[in-house]
């Protein structure tokens, strides 16, 4: 084999530089957000605390976070802070043994996808080849603050908000319990959840579009879809509770609300010719709210449905058409009984404001 040339050599040590100049500024970035360097174990943690060092990785694996070895230093003060809030939260009965897992690790996928958003903005700001340590640590000085009050003020809004909707359906359970107590009706459907409407919006040929657009048409189609829909369910008294690429799962607590969400997504693209053509299936039932997800047949009523509807339908089951009868907004016409996956005879019907015209 013939020696590397000169040029070869040079190739090496310039990569040799790159890799650890990076390196360099992903240990000051480590220092600058957890504010030392890791000195500590993860068996002194445990120890510091007072649990198990099997607790201690089992929640730090949770988080989503590498994990190491017992001996290695690799954990600061930050971290041993951060266990001690977890168990603390578990002595006041917040994180409960059944659950603790789940919530941990809900908790530290939502900041995961959060942290590479804004790390990838970030990155847009940061040229590595023409700012020094200094005029990084500059712009984090200004981003860093901001980003973390902004989260916090969010934080708190939103629990507010959830705050606000449990004491208002605890008031209605109330009620109810009452009624039944009336009519002689010991029987309560809050141990096996909440009633509420449910709604999926899917983007039609959306996997024939992802295909012919450019990346940023992509993105763009998305984030449209994404925030307009965020403005169209929360004006009606709903809430998004995830996005699934080109779909969203939505809830409201009041029937007429969801029929508005439904029928204002798919007329979305009638003003707004750049609005992506969606399909909506909507069902009411008994869900269950798990860690901001919610379970049930409802659920998977709604999603066949919305799989079922033709471009710019929506489509609901019979229990939200019965919810609706008498509402003179709606008008509601059933459709062929139909066979998808889990339901052989699903009853749709499809859902239209009152001065739509007549067409099929």
């Amino acid at each position: 084999m013939a020696p590397d040339g000169p040029d070869d050599h040079e190739s090496d040590a310039d990569d040799d530089a790159w890799v650890g100049g990076h390196q360099h500024l992903v240990d000051l970035l480590e220092v600058y957000l957890l504010g030392e360097e890791p000195t500590l174990t993860g068996n002194e943690l445990a120890a510091e605390v007072g649990i198990e060092f099997e607790t201690a990785r089992r929640r730090w694996r949770s988080l989503g976070f590498t994990e190491v070895g017992g001996d290695v230093p690799a954990f600061t003060h930050a971290d041993l802070e951060a266990l001690r809030l977890t168990e603390r939260l578990a002595e006041l009965g917040f994180l409960q043994p059944a659950d603790e897992s789940a919530l941990v690790r809900s908790l530290g996928r939502s900041f995961a996808r959060l942290a590479e958003w804004q790390m990838g903005l970030l990155a847009q700001r940061i040229d590595l080849d023409t700012m020094d340590v200094e005029e990084i640590r500059a712009l984090m000085d200004e981003i860093v603050p901001a980003i973390e009050s902004l989260q916090s003020y969010v934080w708190r809004r939103h629990t507010l908000s959830v705050g606000a909707r449990l004491l208002a359906a605890a008031e209605r359970d109330d009620v109810a319990d009452e009624d039944r107590d009336g009519a002689g009706d010991t029987g309560s459907a809050g141990a096996e959840g909440e009633v509420i409407g449910v709604g999926f919006a899917d983007i039609v040929n959306y996997t024939r579009q992802s295909r012919s657009l450019s990346r940023s048409e992509l993105t763009h189609l998305i984030d449209d879809f994404e925030s307009r829909a965020l403005e169209i369910v929360g004006s009606h008294g709903g809430r998004i509770i995830k996005t699934i690429g080109d779909e969203i799962l939505f809830v409201a607590d009041d029937a007429a609300g969801l029929a508005r969400i439904g029928l204002e997504l798919v007329g979305e693209r009638e003003s707004d010719a750049d609005f992506p053509e969606l399909r909506v299936g909507l069902a009411w039932g008994t869900a269950v709210s798990r860690l901001g997800d919610v379970l049930g047949p409802v659920v998977n009523i709604a999603s066949r449905l919305t799989s079922t509807a033709r471009p710019g339908r929506v489509l609901t089951d019979k229990a939200l058409a019965e919810q609706l009868e008498g509402e003179e907004e709606f008008r509601l016409r059933r459709v062929r009984r139909t066979s998808v996956r889990g339901y052989r005879r699903l009853e749709p019907w499809l859902l239209r404001r009152s001065s739509d015209d007549d067409d099929s």
